[in-house]
């Protein structure tokens, strides 16, 4: 395949940034993007992107993967004899864009759009007669577990049951409602006969899948190209993706946080809306029962009738969720536990504010600062009236030492990282001067960033709290304390991103004869890698933690291990660094490994863990109404003793600091909302155990 890269070098020269095309065969496709895309494509991501694939038969077939996952992810529309056909490809992909025909790309949309168009009728045919939901059969609804159908026989059927259990969803939630407003003897509820429950199930279910096939008809060339586009940059690695302009739009609105809504960052996993991140002091973070992971499947305006969305486009989804400040939307999920949940939320404006770093005091037995820090942000903007998060915990550690506190905690759960930067001076603050993290890009070439103050902000009793998706920057800070040995690093192993994405404008590299095809789009680039100072990568294995707590999650796989083709974990030579050597480690982690056996919230938590992993793993539904129904009691009542996780904690307190008090002044509002975050603060288990392990220290 040297020739295809040959060809790619001669037609687009990139150097500093500028990418000239030659090429005359390129004149003649001026007017198809796709080819002038695919040239800059593939010149960008071999010049720029941190491991460059050969572009050869393996990488046809990781194309060939990834791309017929994303074209029938549930496997409903296309047959075995389907992907047979299209597998005649699977090599020959590299060869298709080396010469500049998308036969496989073409087939499968071919393809694709008549199997599309047989199942049309298939709603009406299979929601024409009433349902019958005393048969004892199920339906799977992890599409990993599915095979394609042999034939069209074997795919009706799973047709009939994917209906049969939407219908079942929709009737569930009926006699759930009838049966509390009979309960709560609501004389405006008007109650219904099941026979006329189940005629209105199959009504809604019959519109919602005409509206999905409508869409998915809609779904114009340029984004099917864009699903391809993004098999073959998927296979590099799962962050370096290609974003039609449309796309880049809406990926810059949903980083800005800067709307009225929930407050949620969104995802399309396995075809359903899906939890990938609640932003920190938003609608959704306060009203607490909405997690990263629960899955969307119908949305309401405040009392109105619920919106399937399971079919939706996640733009027009995102459209019913968002909504004016004060206005109440009410989400249909269901929970990691396959459980179903609806979740009230008020909309509002996601105060900027809450997304900075604040403190408090916490007392057990000694006074304890304790800092949450939701993001490694800065003046990106460069501004100069912007906010770093370094300077910030800086003022907010100079609080708590007015407070004469004797340790401090720092909360990084759930913090996706930000600035790099930042992260260097922030752990500079805990230790003089010297390496922080080491960055590797493209050929080697190495940096090793440093701290280069020598002034201490905090040199007393230091813990690091972390989770599954402490991610990025946080990693970097947790993996640098834990090196230098400066500090405790307690709970559950992080995230294990340990890759850096940059922006390529690809209209930046058009000469200006193209100015009539743009825009084309951008494509988001790995172009290097963070290593640990001790030369371990967080890659993968992320930061595991000097002390390890019990975590609902911690029989499930997840994090960046779970995506598609990640970058592998390796690592380099240690750079150099001296260890503190003030803590016993022996000592604090037997003191808590005590505590947890002893601990019934633990123990509560531990036996979550096995009930969330049987659970993940037994995805069929029965499609036997009163099976059905009586398995969705059963988690209910289930998580109901849960609830001792949310008690107040004996002899464990906290305050506010008096500089935060006489800041907020006469905003009584935001004094209660302070309040209030502090008394959750003190309900928390895990920070309970942090100030625990801090009473350990000398």
């Amino acid at each position: 395949m040297q020739k295809f890269v040959s060809k790619i070098a001669k037609k687009t020269l990139i150097l500093v940034g500028v990418i000239i095309l030659t090429s005359f065969t390129l004149f003649k496709y001026v007017f198809d993007k796709n080819d002038v895309i695919f040239e800059l494509l593939f010149g960008s991501l071999n010049q720029n992107h941190y491991s460059p694939l050969k572009i050869d038969d393996s990488f046809s077939e990781k194309v060939f993967e990834l791309y017929i996952k994303r074209l029938d992810y549930n496997k409903k529309f296309l047959l075995q004899s389907d992907i047979d056909e299209l597998a005649k490809s699977r090599r020959d992909i590299d060869n298709q864009l080396l010469n500049q025909h998308h036969d496989f790309y073409t087939k499968s949309l071919e393809i694709y759009n008549k199997r599309l168009k047989e199942k049309e009728n298939w709603n009406k045919e299979i929601l024409s007669k009433p349902i019958d939901f005393t048969v004892n059969e199920e339906y799977e609804i992890d599409y990993e577990k599915t095979t394609y159908a042999k034939n069209e026989t074997d795919l009706k059927n799973e047709w009939r049951k994917m209906v049969k259990y939407q219908v079942l969803l929709r009737l569930d939630d009926m006699l759930d409602r009838q049966e509390k407003a009979i309960e709560k003897k609501d004389t405006a509820y008007k109650v219904k006969s099941f026979d006329t429950l189940e005629v209105e199930a199959r009504r809604k279910t019959l519109k919602a899948n005409d509206d999905w096939l409508k869409r998915l008809n809609k779904i114009t060339p340029r984004e099917r190209f864009s699903t391809f586009a993004n098999a073959i940059t998927g296979a590099y690695d799962p962050h370096t993706e290609y974003f039609a302009p449309k796309e880049k739009k809406k990926f810059d609105q949903i980083m800005s946080g800067q709307f009225e809504g929930i407050g949620a960052r969104l995802q399309t996993k396995d075809g359903v809306l899906t939890i990938s991140e609640i932003i920190v002091g938003s609608p959704s973070y306060k009203q607490g029962e909405l997690k990263a992971g629960d899955q969307i499947l119908k949305v309401a305006q405040g009392s109105g009738e619920p919106v399937d969305i399971t079919h939706l486009e996640i733009d027009e989804s995102i459209d019913l969720i968002k909504g004016k400040k004060g206005t109440e939307v009410r989400l249909t999920v269901r929970k990691t536990d396959l459980s179903i949940k609806v979740i009230p939320i008020i909309r509002d404006v996601i105060e900027i504010e809450e997304t900075f770093a604040k403190s408090a005091i916490l007392d057990n037995k000694n006074k304890i600062g304790y800092i949450y820090l939701p993001s490694f942000y800065t003046d990106f903007a460069r501004t100069g009236s912007g906010r770093g998060c370094s300077n910030d915990m800086r003022k907010e550690i100079e609080k708590l030492k007015k407070q004469k506190i004797k340790g401090l905690i720092i909360d990084l759960r759930d913090n996706g990282g930000g600035s790099l930067q930042e992260v260097v001076m922030m752990a500079g603050l805990f230790f003089p001067k010297g390496p922080v993290v080491q960055v590797q890009g493209k050929n080697n070439t190495r940096n090793v960033m440093e701290d280069r103050n020598p002034d201490v902000a905090w040199d007393g009793p230091l813990t690091i709290m972390i989770n599954h998706n402490s991610a990025s920057a946080s990693e970097i800070l947790a993996a640098a304390i834990q090196d230098y040995k400066r500090g405790v690093i307690l709970g559950t192993p992080s995230f294990g991103k340990g890759t850096v994405q940059s922006f390529v404008d690809l209209d930046n590299f058009l000469l200006p004869q193209f100015d009539t095809i743009k825009p084309i789009g951008q494509v988001k680039i790995t172009q290097q890698k963070f290593y640990r100072i001790n030369g371990g990568a967080t890659q993968l294995k992320g930061v595991i933690p000097d002390i390890l707590l019990p975590d609902p999650y911690a029989y499930i796989d997840l994090g960046e291990k779970e995506m598609d083709n990640p970058m592998p974990w390796d690592e380099i030579s240690k750079a150099t660094y001296t260890e503190f050597t003030d803590i016993n480690y022996s000592l604090v982690t037997k003191n808590s490994q005590s505590r947890i056996k002893k601990s019934t919230q633990f123990n509560l938590i531990e036996g979550q863990a096995k009930e969330v992993k049987s659970k993940k793993e037994d995805t069929k539904y029965s499609l036997n109404l009163e099976k059905f129904r009586a398995e969705q009691k059963e988690l209910r009542d289930q998580n109901k003793k849960y609830d001792e996780l949310r008690k107040e904690i004996k002899g464990f307190s906290g305050q506010l600091l008096p500089d935060d008090i006489t800041k907020f002044g006469s905003d009584t509002t935001r004094l209660n909302r302070e309040n209030r975050w502090v008394k959750n603060i003190t309900k928390d288990i895990y920070i309970h155990e942090a100030s625990n392990v801090i009473n350990d220290f000398k």
